[in-house]
């Protein structure tokens, strides 16, 4: 089995590697993350298994350090050359991943939304629209086993071991095995240091 797998991971690495060499060419051409962006919209609609290997492939060869031993699900979009994914990595269906770094074996839910950091647009010159203030694209890093729920947003770092609950906003870097959850995001205990909850005081015996 590990070996038909294999097998089929250096079938689809072949078949992107054409799609890479036209995206180089294309790169050549115009903005790179713009072209970058329209290849992983094309490669977000393949559905299935054959969808999931190829996006692999292709991630593997475009994107820095980026193993092919991941998964990307259906109708996820990458918006930067410059992310990272590394082995064991798994990305449900739906989700927008800005620049971004993401560590081992971390699994990202359905609809997950990683922002490239949360200064990507000025708005302090009034005398000026907002979408010509320009901004700062910031490399977020998100670390090794860390669980990300459905539609989660990330505008900040968050540390190994760490989860963030389901519908949550992180706007400030975490600490290692976090547990945040809410809109900022607050943690509520520590993998790594369980909060162990008081045990309640005894009733008073009323004679």
């Amino acid at each position: 089995m590990r070996t038909l797998k294999r097998f089929m991971k250096l079938a689809f690495l072949a078949l992107a590697f054409p799609l890479y060499l036209l995206f180089l060419l294309f790169a050549q051409l115009g903005n790179t993350d713009g072209v970058f962006m329209s290849f992983s919209q094309g490669l977000s609609l393949i559905p299935g298994k054959p969808g999931t290997y190829l996006r692999a492939a292709f991630y593997h060869l475009a994107c820095p350090a980026t193993s092919d031993e991941i998964s990307v699900g259906f109708l996820t979009i990458l918006s930067h050359r410059n992310t990272s994914i590394a082995k064991g990595v798994y990305i449900g269906p739906q989700c927008n991943i800005g620049m971004c770094s993401i560590g081992e074996n971390t699994l990202i839910g359905s609809g997950v939304h990683v922002l490239s950091g949360s200064r990507q647009h000025e708005f302090t010159d009034i005398t000026k629209p907002i979408q010509e203030q320009g901004g700062t694209f910031e490399k977020v890093r998100i670390g090794a086993d860390c669980w990300l729920g459905n539609t989660a947003l990330v505008m900040a770092s968050l540390e190994d071991r760490s989860i963030l609950a389901a519908g949550s906003v992180l706007t400030k870097p975490s600490a290692k095995g976090d547990i945040l959850v809410g809109n900022p995001a607050k943690r509520i205990n520590n993998r790594l240091t369980p909060i162990t909850p008081s045990a309640p005081k005894p009733s008073k015996v009323v004679e």
